[in-house]
Order: C-alpha cells, then structure tokens, then sequence
C-alpha cells in the first residue's frame, strides 16, 4: 500500500492532498517535530539517507522529494487527473508553475530564512536584495492568480499542489505578508473551500491554524 510519511508543518501536507484529491486508498503515519529543534524526529530521518519531508514507501519503493513523490503518484494512480497532457493550451504554464514552486519559491523562501536567522538582533531584517526578490516572485504569482483562476488554467492541478505550501504554512517558519496581494489572497479563499484540502490539513495537521490570509 502506498504510505505517506508526514512530518508535521512540512512540505509533506502536499502529499497528503494530492492523495485526498485522487481519493486513493493510502495510510497516512504522522511524526512530529522536536519541540526544542524543530527538526524531525529521528525515526523520519532514518526513513531515506537525506531524511527530509516528504517521504513515501509503495511497496519496495522508498522516494523523497516534492517534485518526484507527486511524479510518482500521478503516474501510477492518477489516471491523467490533476496534469495538463502536451496538446492543452496550458501545458507550458503547468510545467512552469510545478517547478518554480520549489525550485524558484520555496528555494528563495529558505534563503530568507537563513538569512534572518543569521541577522544580530534586535533588527531581523531580511537583506534588501533577498526582500526586493521576495516582493518581486510575488507580484508574479499574483499576476498570474489574476489571469486564471488556478496556476494552470481554471482547474486545479499539480502546479497548484505544490505552490500553496510555500504561500501558507512557509510563513510560519518565514513570515511575510500577503495583503498588497489581492489576487492571491483570492486564490487561497478558493483553496481553502476544497474539500480534499480540508480533510488533508485535518488529517496531516489537527489543530493547526492555517495561513491562509
């Protein structure tokens, strides 16, 4: 059986939603974060040599990786829903949108929050190019939410699975505020009226307040 390793408040609630979203028959095991250190416990880190979250077993198979699990999952139990094929208008948009959500988004977010970390007090601010580069992939992605209603069309797909993750729960290890952001702040109400979301933070998080304004 296909198994989701969820490590709380990661980048793992995206796999527990995309299986709510296919409806698939899945078992979901929770671990929870040090409460000193935050990082993950130990018997998540012994799962997969890197130990980072997300992480699946299907059998003999053991992934990580956001962008490879939900791969994995589209492909052996999607049955082409929540993809664009190459003949739709949005294809180019989906792929673009998939992969820019971790390999731009949530990379830029992280560097943010090294660098407030590695700031002296009492200040924490975030150094003007990494701030200027923050603002500027979020006027993008509001540009974006502004022309179509999901990433990659008027539907919700993977491109969106992985995008939200950074532009919710990311905020409560690197804050930032998404008021100047109408359409965005749209996009979320939206998302947070899907019912597959809902059940999967219940599921994943109970009892996390969720950033979704």
């Amino acid at each position: 059986m296909l198994t989701v390793h969820h490590l709380g408040r990661s980048q793992s609630e995206r796999i527990v939603w995309l299986c709510e979203e296919l409806a698939l028959d899945y078992e979901l095991k929770r671990y929870e974060r040090d409460p000193v250190t935050r990082l993950a416990p130990p018997q998540y880190k012994a799962l997969h040599p890197i130990g980072t979250a997300p992480i699946i077993s299907d059998g003999d198979v053991v992934l990580a990786e956001s962008g490879a699990v939900i791969e994995y999952i589209l492909t052996r139990y999607g049955g082409g829903r929540l993809l664009r094929q190459p003949a739709h208008p949005e294809f180019a948009n989906y792929l673009y949108w998939l992969h820019f959500a971790n390999a731009s988004f949530q990379a830029l977010l992280h560097r943010t929050l090294v660098a407030r970390r590695l700031e002296p007090p009492p200040d924490h601010r975030v150094p003007i190019d990494l701030q200027a580069r923050l603002e500027r992939a979020l006027r993008f992605i509001d540009r974006r939410l502004g022309e179509a209603e999901y990433l990659a069309g008027s539907e919700l797909t993977a491109a969106d699975i992985m995008m939200v993750f950074s532009l919710t729960t990311m905020r409560s290890f690197t804050p930032y505020d998404l008021k100047a952001y109408a359409h965005i702040l749209d996009y979320l109400r939206r998302i947070a009226g899907r019912e597959a979301y809902q059940r999967a933070m219940r599921k994943g998080d109970p009892g996390m307040a969720l950033l979704l304004d």
